[in-house]
C-alpha cells in the first residue's frame, strides 16, 4: 500500500453496504411468511370456490322467501340500487314478519336473541371478493345486470352457495361482451326472466338482441374503461 492510500481505498463498496445483507435476509424471510397468507386469502373458499355454502346462524331459505313467497331482493338488500354494497338486512327486517309469524320457532332463535340484545345476527358472507377488488352493485343493476348473472338462481336455493367463480377472467368475459347478460331494467330482479325468442331465433340470439339494444340504450360502449385495470383495482 502506498503512503498516500488509506485503508478504506482497498474496498469496492462503502462500509454501510455491510448492513444490506441482514436487511435482505429479513425481507426475504418476511416475504416468505406473508406471501402464503396473501395467496391464501385471495384464493380462499370465501372468494373463488364454486359451491361454497357456509353454515349460517339461521337456516334462511331463499327458495321459500323469494321463490315461493315472492319477496323482492330489495326488501332485504336495501342498498343494492344506490351503493356498492348490497346491505345485509337488519334484524328488524326479519321481525317485520316474524314478530307474528312463527314467533316461537326454535329455528329463529338467533333472530329473536338479536332482537332482544341489539347485537346483529352473525351472518357468514358467501360472496366475498378480495380487498384489492372494487365491485359496485349499483353500477351493475342500474345498467341491466341481473342478480342471477353473478349469484345464480338464488330463488331456488335453500342454502345459498356460490354459483359463479368470481375470478378476474370471468368478470372480464362479461365486461368484454356485456350484451350476453344485459336485460331491461324492470327485469333485473326477476330471476326467472328470459327474453322470448322471435320466429327463427334461438334463446342465445334473443339474449343478444335484447342485450345489444340495452347496451346501446344505456350507452355501455366504453370498452377501454370496461377492461381497464383501474376500473376494478383502485
Amino acid at each position: 500500500m502506498s503512503n498516500d492510500q488509506t485503508p478504506s481505498d482497498k474496498f469496492i463498496f462503502p462500509r454501510w453496504a455491510n448492513y444490506l445483507l441482514p436487511l435482505i435476509v429479513v425481507c426475504v424471510a418476511g416475504g416468505g411468511a406473508v406471501t402464503p397468507a396473501i395467496v391464501g386469502f385471495a384464493f380462499s373458499a370465501n372468494t373463488l370456490n364454486l359451491g361454497y355454502a357456509p353454515e349460517q346462524p339461521v337456516a334462511y331459505s331463499h327458495a321459500l322467501h323469494v321463490g315461493e313467497l315472492g319477496l323482492d331482493c330489495r326488501y332485504c338488500h336495501t342498498t343494492v340500487e344506490d351503493a356498492s354494497f348490497a346491505a345485509i338486512p337488519p334484524t328488524q327486517t326479519c321481525m317485520n314478519c316474524h314478530s307474528g309469524i312463527r314467533s316461537d320457532s326454535p329455528r329463529l332463535e338467533a333472530v329473536f336473541k338479536s332482537n332482544e340484545t341489539g347485537e346483529p345476527v352473525p351472518w357468514v358472507k358467501v360472496h366475498d371478493l378480495p380487498d384489492f377488488v372494487y365491485f359496485n352493485h349499483s353500477a351493475h343493476v342500474n345498467k341491466g345486470v341481473s342478480c342471477v348473472s353473478c349469484h345464480g338462481r338464488v330463488d331456488k336455493m335453500t342454502v345459498v352457495s356460490q354459483a359463479k367463480p368470481l375470478s378476474m377472467g370471468w368478470c372480464l368475459d362479461c365486461h368484454r361482451e356485456p350484451e350476453k347478460h344485459l336485460r331491461p331494467l324492470d327485469k333485473v330482479y326477476d330471476l326467472a326472466w328470459k327474453p322470448t325468442p322471435e320466429p327463427g331465433e334461438t334463446a342465445e340470439d334473443a339474449q343478444l338482441r335484447v342485450g345489444l339494444y340495452q347496451k346501446q340504450k344505456l350507452l355501455i360502449n366504453d370498452e377501454a374503461y370496461m377492461t381497464s385495470c383501474s376500473t376494478c383495482h383502485r
